[in-house]
């Protein structure tokens, strides 16, 4: 693993991203696609420059490297790594961001209102999660309401509910993993949150991102970039 590995070819730092483009050889010990690998660019809080532009080219965008914008998406990306997101695992969170920044995002739709409710009668054997969304497409409101086998599932079918009559092919993605961890233990109960979701539509599968000091925010963040990454993988057209 050390030598063929998922990691073997992975470039984390700055620096060391900026010295394997120039040449490849300064940092890896033999050509990854003779292992049938490939070479990995990660983007994290010790991301520089060159992270930027690779990543940036391998999702499809030329980048000038003497782009102001990019100086300012590497101050925002360490924030955001400090606060505690892991673009590393959200390939698709990343994605976003990055074409945020260069206004190559189409706006899908507004957020209106969510609400989750978790409710257990005494003759219940298990809570009943409901979740209700209210988003706004062009100028018209979408109210929908939808019971999940808890409050993330609750609100994932009632925002999927929402968007299908007019983005039909959200009804194919799922989501296949879901892990929360917390950022600063010692909060205890109220620590910082993060919400790891990998998603597919059967044909590939991303991860998205999202934190907060509340799980259920932190899940809509997640789930919300899923939605919107499916939307711009497919080159869909807003409805907004």
């Amino acid at each position: 693993m050390p030598y063929v590995g998922d990691s073997a070819f992975a470039h984390k730092g700055g620096v060391h991203a900026s010295a394997v483009l120039k040449n490849s050889k300064l940092y890896e010990h033999i050509d990854p696609e003779f292992v049938g690998n490939r070479r990995k660019v990660l983007v994290s809080d010790l991301a520089g420059k060159s992270n930027i532009i690779y990543k940036a080219k391998e999702f499809g965008f030329e980048i000038d490297e003497k782009d102001p914008k990019i100086a300012e998406l590497i101050r925002h990306i360490k924030e955001l790594e400090n606060y505690g997101y892991h673009f590393e695992a959200a390939e698709a969170s990343l994605e976003l961001l990055i074409r945020k920044y260069l206004g190559k995002l189409p706006k899908y739709f507004d957020l209106d209102a969510y609400r989750v409710l978790i409710a257990r009668r005494y003759t219940d054997k298990t809570p009943i999660s409901e979740a209700t969304v209210r988003i706004k497409m062009k100028d018209q409101y979408e109210h929908t309401a939808s019971l999940g086998y808890g409050p993330v599932n609750a609100l994932d079918k009632a925002l999927k509910k929402a968007l299908v009559c007019k983005y039909p092919s959200l009804a194919d993605v799922e989501l296949i993993d879901y892990k929360v961890r917390i950022i600063n233990e010692s909060g205890g109960t109220s620590a910082k949150i993060r919400v790891l979701v990998e998603s597919t539509d059967h044909k590939s599968k991303w991860g998205t991102v999202g934190v907060s000091d509340n799980v259920i925010e932190a899940s809509w963040q997640a789930i919300v970039d899923s939605f919107i990454y499916k939307l711009v993988k497919d080159d869909i057209k807003p409805q907004v």
